[in-house]
C-alpha cells in the first residue's frame, strides 16, 4: 500500500483566512519562506496583502509545503497582555553621536555592538531614503552603515521580513538580527519555534530579535503625497523624525514641530493594523519605544536571557548607558487603548 502524502496548507489557505478577512500584517513572512519564491507585492499598487504567481507546488501539484501557512502571525489569536513578561524594564541612550536617532539611539547603540563584537552578523532593518523618506528593507553587516541609517521610517509599511531571504538564503549569514514592529516579531518567533523542515534554515539563522512599540503602520503613498505634501506643505526631505505616541509628531530638520491627531490620518494606516492588539512587541528579545522614558532616551522591555545578554554587551563596551526610570504607565495606557481592537478571527 503506497504510503500516504502528509496533508498540508497552501497559500490558498493562507488567502481565504487572512488575505481575503483583510487580516494581513504585511510583514512579509510568508514570501521569506516561500521554497518556490511565487509570493510578492505588487510595488506600487494593491499592496494590502502578497499575490501569488501560481506557482505554488501545495496547490498546484499536492507537494507537501505549508511554510507561509506556518509562519503568519495573523493565524494565531492576539496577544492580551500589556507589558508582557520582562526581566528589566529601563531607559537607555548611547553613548556615541547617533545622526538622525530616534528617541535615545538606543537600539542603534545595541545592534552597533552585536555586529561589532560578532554576537551578529547580520542585521535586517528598515531604512529610508533620507530625500524622500519611502522605506524598504535592508541586510546590513557593517556598524558604520547601521549608524548611518539611524532614524529608520518603522512607522511606514514595508514587508520587513521578505529580506530574510536574501540574508539567510543568498548570503547564508547565520547569525541574524531582525528589527521589526510587533508583527514582525511574531512571525519571526513563529520561525523560531516552528519544528517545518522547510522554515529550518531561518530557525537555524536568527538570533536576536529586537522588537518596536507600535500603535499601527501607515501607507507611504498615503502618508507622505496624500497628507504630509498636499494637505500639510512638508516636504520630505525637510523632515528629521516621526514619532507615534497616541498621536503624529514630526520634526522638521529646523526643529519646528507638527502635531497630527491620528483620527485625521485613519485613512492612511494599513488595513491589517485594525486588528493587532500588540503594542510593545511581546514576543520579542528586547521591545524598544520612546514612549515612557524622558526626552533623548529610549525605554528598553529586556524580555528573555538573550536579550540580556545583547543589552549587557552593550554596556559593558560602553556602547549603550541604562539605568532610569520608565513611566510604565503611559505605555500601559496605550497598549490599552489598542487591546481594545479585539479581533475575532475565523477558526478551522
Amino acid at each position: 500500500m503506497a504510503e500516504q502524502k502528509p496533508i498540508s496548507k497552501s497559500y490558498l489557505d493562507l488567502k481565504s483566512k487572512v488575505w481575503d478577512e483583510g487580516l494581513c500584517s504585511g510583514c512579509g513572512a510568508c514570501i521569506a519562506v516561500c521554497p518556490a519564491d511565487s509570493l510578492y507585492f505588487e510595488i506600487g499598487g494593491d499592496s494590502t496583502h502578497p499575490k501569488s504567481n501560481s506557482y505554488c507546488k501545495a496547490a498546484v501539484d499536492s507537494v507537501p509545503c505549508g511554510a507561509c501557512y506556518e509562519v503568519c502571525p495573523r493565524l494565531d489569536e492576539q496577544p492580551s497582555s500589556l507589558l508582557g513578561d520582562y526581566l528589566e524594564i529601563t531607559t537607555g541612550k548611547a553613548e556615541f553621536d547617533v545622526p538622525r536617532k530616534q528617541s535615545g539611539g538606543a537600539v542603534t547603540a545595541i545592534l552597533a555592538n552585536a555586529l561589532d563584537t560578532g554576537l551578529v552578523d547580520a542585521v535586517v532593518t528598515v531604512t529610508g531614503d533620507p530625500w524622500t523618506l519611502k522605506p524598504h528593507s535592508m541586510v546590513i553587516t557593517k556598524s558604520e552603515a547601521l549608524i548611518g541609517q539611524a532614524g529608520s521610517r518603522y512607522n511606514w509599511w514595508v514587508p520587513l521580513v521578505s529580506s530574510l531571504k536574501e540574508a539567510v538564503v543568498n548570503r547564508k549569514y547565520r547569525n541574524i538580527a531582525v528589527v521589526g514592529v510587533p508583527c514582525v516579531v511574531q512571525a519571526v518567533r513563529k520561525m523560531l519555534e516552528t519544528d517545518h523542515q522547510l522554515v529550518g534554515p531561518y530557525k537555524k539563522s536568527i538570533r536576536f530579535v529586537l522588537g518596536l512599540f507600535c500603535t499601527e503602520s501607515f501607507d507611504y503613498e498615503k502618508l507622505i503625497t496624500g497628507k504630509l505634501k498636499s494637505e500639510y506643505a512638508l516636504e520630505p526631505m525637510k523632515v528629521c523624525r516621526i514619532d507615534v505616541k497616541g498621536k503624529l509628531e514630526i520634526t522638521l530638520n529646523d526643529g519646528m514641530q507638527y502635531v497630527i491627531p491620528l483620527t485625521e490620518l485613519e485613512d492612511t494606516v494599513r488595513p491589517g493594523c485594525g486588528v493587532c492588539t500588540d503594542f510593545t512587541a511581546l514576543k520579542a528579545d528586547i521591545s524598544a519605544g520612546s514612549v515612557g522614558s524622558p526626552d533623548g532616551y529610549t525605554t528598553l522591555v529586556v524580555r528573555t536571557l538573550v536579550g540580556q545578554h545583547v543589552l549587557e554587551s552593550a554596556v559593558a563596551n560602553k556602547k549603550l548607558r541604562t539605568g532610569g526610570e520608565v513611566d510604565t504607565g503611559i505605555i500601559e495606557k496605550l497598549a490599552k487603548k489598542k487591546l481594545k481592537r479585539k479581533p475575532e478571527l475565523k477558526r478551522e
